[in-house]
């Protein structure tokens, strides 16, 4: 692969995955239901009726896996732990059982060579504390710190790399705004209620693992680039802001700029005024320093200035903020019908460079990658040209920001496996690795081999 960027030397090349779209076991050794338990075995929330019961029965094949991280050759593995293994109620007893699972995965990588990096909320959340309120009430963030400490206290000493929380703009809006993921909600000051506990669970989780004396601390963000319609449109740009405030600067600004977005009141209105849930002292909790800032990013977001979905004020959800998303047009589209536009990538990294400078820490890109129109041989094979060509092409960019200054130290293909694929269940296929959900059985995709030799091609 002598056509393949270079990276610095100590780069980590990994690869991620989450607990609920893989583990399976979901009522064995003391798991309680999560909201995405619920949510799943809701009728009409997922396609087909899909559940993560079984999913890639993860918990019961965990070495299988290891051994297929070990073969690509892979420098970190991202995993998340489930917060109903190991606190069942949300707040409370500590389930041995579930904690002994990570342990035991956690042995398994390092014996293989691969360095854990522990994501401490992927969107499962208990349960029992949703139906105490949930991201909206901010004992769910003080449950989260104590949750964290457990997981820290029997882990810390053996995983280098913590993420507190994943993408919390998808457990926000998705979850409590559009209601297209869990737990299903429809609302407007609740969503916000919940972003904002979550960053303060996010501080409170912080001071929790640096307490326990773990080596690396942050948090990964979903990052979106929002691109107007029509750029010669005052009304688009204004669109854009809008957007740029929901996706990106309700995290970045208090994470980053000590301060909460300028434009939170033109995007959200009454929403957003007359507030209760901040409290004094929060914004220094939540902008404590970083050693990282993990990013996930896909494809870039075009917007449009569109008028209020609801007429009613009352009745608005945090997303109704007067902006359209729009098909980008000439390019490829993925199986998510997501367009692939890998410059974006690179306007992204490096804007966020810009509008942070000093303050932004160390950046790893701990989810990219596609869903295609996957097709298996008889054997399972995958010839996955697009996904390698996606892949190829968003290295590629990735290289790029590096060299306009950013400060760039690890890259996580997404996913290993496929896998639960969330409000789509399983007709979307991110994996590098092809999961026959009839048997369970794995067999390496194209993309697979493609990465294994970019990676080899790295050490040469």
């Amino acid at each position: 692969m002598t056509d393949s960027p270079r990276f610095p030397p100590g780069f980590v090349l990994g690869a991620a995955t989450a607990s609920y779209q893989i583990e399976g076991a979901v009522r064995e050794d003391g798991r309680s239901p999560s909201i995405w338990d619920t949510y799943s075995h809701t009728p009409g929330m997922v396609t087909n009726g899909d559940t993560g019961d079984v999913a890639c029965d993860h918990y019961h094949r965990y070495a299988e896996d290891v051994a297929l991280l070990r073969d690509l050759g892979v420098d970190s593995y991202r995993f998340s732990i489930a917060w109903p293994r190991i606190v069942p109620d949300g707040s409370g007893p500590v389930n041995a059982k579930g904690l002994d699972f990570y342990d035991r995965l956690v042995d398994e990588l390092l014996a293989a060579g691969i360095e854990p990096a522990a994501t401490l909320y992927h969107w499962d959340l208990p349960q029992a504390l949703e139906d105490r309120g949930g991201w909206r009430v901010r004992a769910t963030a003080e449950h989260f710190a104590a949750y964290t400490a457990t997981v820290a206290e029997r882990l810390g000493d053996r995983v280098p790399r913590w993420i507190t929380l994943n993408e919390p703009w998808c457990s926000a809006f998705l979850g409590y705004a559009v209601g297209r993921h869990a737990p299903g909600a429809r609302e407007g000051r609740g969503a916000l209620a919940a972003a904002h506990h979550l960053l303060v669970g996010h501080g409170l989780a912080v001071q929790a693992l640096r307490a326990a004396g773990v080596r690396e601390v942050g948090i990964t963000l979903n990052l979106d680039r929002n691109l107007p319609a029509s750029p010669g449109s005052p009304a688009d740009r204004a669109a854009v802001l809008r957007a740029d405030t929901q996706h990106n600067l309700v995290w970045t600004e208090p994470l980053f700029a000590g301060r909460y977005p300028a434009s939170e009141e033109g995007t959200w209105g009454e929403l957003i005024t007359g507030q209760d849930f901040r409290q004094d002292g929060d914004l220094e909790l939540i902008g404590q320093p970083l050693d990282f800032l993990g990013i996930n990013y896909y494809r870039p977001i075009v917007v449009a200035d569109a008028p209020y979905r609801e007429a009613d004020p009352a009745r608005r959800v945090a997303t109704d903020n007067r902006y359209a998303e729009v098909r980008l047009e000439g390019v490829r589209h993925t199986a998510m019908d997501w367009p692939v536009a890998p410059g974006t990538f690179t306007d992204l990294l490096v804007d966020l460079k810009e509008r942070y400078g000093a303050a932004l820490p160390p950046v790893h890109i701990t989810e990219n990658g596609s869903a295609e129109h996957d097709a298996a041989d008889a054997d399972g094979t995958v010839h996955d040209t697009d996904r390698v060509a996606y892949l190829r092409d968003h290295i590629g960019a990735l290289r790029a920001a590096i060299d306009a200054g950013v400060d760039v130290r690890g890259y996580y293909v997404w996913s290993l496996l496929d896998n639960f694929e969330w409000a789509h269940g399983y007709g979307k296929r991110f994996g590098i690795v092809r999961v026959d959900y009839d048997t369970l059985r794995r067999t390496p995709k194209d993309s697979y081999r493609w990465y294994r030799e970019f990676i080899a091609a790295q050490r040469d």
